[in-house]
């Protein structure tokens, strides 16, 4: 039987994303991501298997991003001004958790990143802002030089990790405003899609109402 509402959606999704003093760094290595930096696996609410890792953590200088995909059988297909049709890692935040908004504010922010696609031989990672449809104000500006993004890509996957600076990210004040809105989606020629919390069916790319909340604990 087909659930026409995913069991996400009915509830007000919550984490607390985990504070690291000493980041990660953005050499494509996953060593030194741990445990406590995996984001939880909401698929298992309806019964949904996750097909690869993510992590996430944060400190005062931003946040930071990673995910491995694994089990590859078609090569990767990563363009930077069609990033949404092939593989990649989208970040989406809200740094005043206005979970009652339906359309985006000025907190509101997209970031997507690719394993490959840049570069003159379009082997070097992308990172990359995309603006929220519909939003009711957009955010300011993002140099996207200003955001670090790594890989290293093997014959059957990649490993994947991003960085975004506090001075990136609309409004990032934790001392403040500590429960921020959430949202990622993983999306893998082979595999399909991984999200956080509801698909494209529910217009996550235009409603904030549909992401989690994470809470910038120590």
């Amino acid at each position: 039987m087909t659930t026409l509402i995913p069991n996400r959606f009915l509830f007000d999704v919550e984490f607390r994303l985990h504070y690291r003093e000493a980041a990660p760094v953005m050499d494509g290595d996953p060593s030194d991501w741990t445990d406590a930096d995996l984001l939880p696996k909401f698929g298992e609410i309806d019964g949904m298997g996750d097909f690869a890792d993510v992590w996430c953590c944060w400190n005062e200088r931003g946040l930071w991003i990673a995910c491995r995909v694994t089990d590859k059988r078609r090569p990767l297909r990563c363009n930077a001004k069609t990033f949404w049709a092939g593989d990649n890692l989208r970040l989406c935040t809200d740094m005043r958790d206005a979970r009652s908004n339906k359309r985006a504010t000025r907190f509101c922010q997209q970031f997507f990143f690719l394993p490959t696609g840049g570069g003159r031989k379009g082997d070097k990672p992308v990172a990359g802002v995309n603006a929220i449809k519909r939003a009711r104000e957009h955010a300011p500006a993002v140099s996207v030089e200003r955001i670090s993004v790594a890989s290293d890509v093997s014959a059957d996957g990649y490993f994947l990790e991003a960085h975004v600076p506090a001075e990136c990210l609309s409004g990032f004040d934790p001392a403040e405003h500590a429960r921020i809105g959430f949202y990622y989606i993983l999306e893998d020629g082979d595999h399909g899609q991984q999200y956080l919390t509801v698909g494209d069916d529910l217009n996550w790319y235009v409603d904030p109402s549909t992401w989690a909340t994470a809470v910038l604990g120590a």
